[in-house]
């Protein structure tokens, strides 16, 4: 897990991207697809995407950006925000919204390890690397003490890992050898979580889109005064003490 995605340097995505719609799936070894919402990821961020970015905490780090709607709003906003995705293709696009962005994997060093006060997973992206559990730990390990991850599950109750390839169905063209992904619902996150010393502070429904809020319950958190709840902070700015460096 520790390199870029199969498909980090795939055709089909990069051309969604570039078209700004698809269509485009992760088809499993079985041939069941699962479509990726293109024109959202690529449009600028909808009410439900505020309203998460309205719960971050100080510098926050989106894991999977994508095209980078989520990283140029907070970085319009003043905020402390880096994203991280395989595909060229993304953080191209992300730079150009006006966000930063490196071409990472999770799994590979980055920047401010132990010191991001937010970490995002939208978007599906909780199923990266194909183990909730081993992403979970990474994750905390990324995180200030007592840290946020704010986590997008899967629609339904699920709890499922597969080997999916990239697929733009109207050619029937799939980009790379098969990779591990997961689908993972609120319960079967929230379990995990547990199970690995995570706190839950908040689960909600947006629209259609389910999310949790967990803290990170790693020592020394006495100096940090967050609201349990994952309420929006009072203020956007962020301190030179809190930044990512």
């Amino acid at each position: 897990m520790a390199g870029p995605a199969p498909w980090a340097g795939s055709d089909p995505y990069a051309a969604a991207l570039r078209a700004g719609r698809g269509p485009l799936f992760l088809r499993r070894t079985d041939g069941w697809l699962l479509p990726l919402e293109v024109e959202r990821w690529c449009a600028e961020p909808d009410t439900v995407d505020l309203e998460v970015l309205d719960r971050c905490e100080g510098a926050v780090l989106d894991v999977g950006c994508g095209p980078g709607r989520l990283v140029a709003e907070l970085a319009a906003r003043g905020r402390t925000v880096l994203g991280i995705d395989v595909s060229e293709a993304a953080v191209a696009h992300t730079v150009r919204s006006g966000g930063q962005s490196l071409r990472r994997s999770v799994f590979e060093p980055l920047p401010g390890e132990g010191r991001w006060d937010t970490v995002l997973l939208m978007d599906g992206n909780v199923g990266i690397g194909g183990d909730p559990r081993a992403l979970l730990a990474r994750v905390a390990a990324l995180l200030a003490p007592g840290g946020l991850l704010i986590a997008e599950t899967a629609r339904v109750d699920v709890d499922e890992r597969a080997h999916v390839q990239l697929v733009d169905v109207t050619d029937g063209h799939a980009s790379g050898s098969p990779f591990p992904w997961a689908r993972i619902g609120t319960r079967a996150l929230l379990a995990r979580a547990a199970a690995e010393g995570w706190r839950t502070v908040a689960q909600w429904t947006s629209g259609d889109r389910p999310f949790v809020a967990l803290r990170s319950d790693r020592s020394d958190r006495s100096d940090r005064t967050a609201s349990s709840s994952a309420e929006p902070p009072n203020s956007t700015a962020v301190i030179s003490s809190q930044r990512a460096r």
